[in-house]
């Protein structure tokens, strides 16, 4: 099944409507992906904190009013909680099931967190004409626990998580200047080469994600991710905890060159 729609919020009603449950790669060219965080209330604050000392892998995009699943100031009249085709809950660091719709989770103190993703850079990395392997083999980009600790905040520590881009070495320089330009989606590289250094052992078996092939001229980049809080659930082992499945993204309103400068 393809999806022939134009806006994001058409897009929106047909993941509400279960008619998409894929990856949201390819959605909506030029429009701006998030990652999702919802926690009680009880826990916004830390996690506002730990996103404020980790922005790399947790740039805001928008929080929710309490108990509100409408992002307000990136999709208006969206729902968080039917509006992204795939979700993880994970429950004292555990991830307990996956679902297309959290509204028997949502709880009158939820609080949700947008943060920006990868997927606005590709944009610019494929305008470019620089290759990206996992859209080449139709796969979800590969992504690995690090040993980076982030900065802790309260219960919120735990390794920063990194998406793996194989890049020809030639165009290496120009990867990192395209995606320099958003801050607010991660931003340029946080290594170069050589994964062992980082704590990955073996690139063939991400933690999330897909593997995908490198060839003998490329160079491994890697990015902060956003998947980085569900490592920190499992660590901090939180009562709650609800996110987006790797690859299944919230789209929103906002344009992909409104994050860049």
């Amino acid at each position: 099944m393809t999806l022939n729609l134009e806006t994001p919020k058409e897009i929106r009603a047909s993941i509400r409507r279960g008619e998409w449950t894929k990856s949201t790669h390819g959605l909506a060219p030029g429009y701006v992906q998030a990652n999702l965080v919802v926690l009680p209330q009880k826990l916004a604050f830390e996690f506002l904190l730990f996103c404020q000392r980790n922005p790399k892998p947790c740039p805001l995009l928008d929080v929710t009013e309490v108990g509100d699943p409408e992002p307000k100031l990136v999709a208006p009249g969206a729902d968080l909680r039917t509006d992204i085709p795939k979700y993880r809950v994970y429950e004292y660091g555990e991830l307990k099931r996956e679902a297309t719709d959290i509204g028997p989770f949502w709880q009158s103190d939820s609080v949700a967190f947008l943060l920006g993703c990868s997927l606005t850079f590709e944009a610019a990395l494929l305008q470019a004409g620089i290759p990206l392997r996992h859209i080449e083999e139709e796969k979800i980009v590969p992504m690995y626990i690090t040993n980076i600790p982030c900065q802790p905040a309260g219960r919120f520590q735990g390794p920063m998580v990194v998406t793996m881009r194989p890049i020809p070495e030639k165009r290496v320089v120009q990867a990192i200047q395209i995606t320099a330009r958003y801050p607010k989606v991660h931003g340029a590289p946080i290594h170069i080469g050589k994964p062992e250094s980082i704590g990955i052992s073996n690139l063939s078996q991400p933690d999330f994600g897909d593997a995908i092939r490198i060839k003998p001229d490329e160079v491994p980049l890697f990015w902060a991710c956003g998947v980085t809080p569900q490592a920190v659930a499992q660590n901090a082992k939180l009562p709650l905890l609800i996110s987006h499945a790797p690859g299944h993204m919230f789209i929103t309103d906002i344009l992909n060159e409104e994050l860049s400068f």
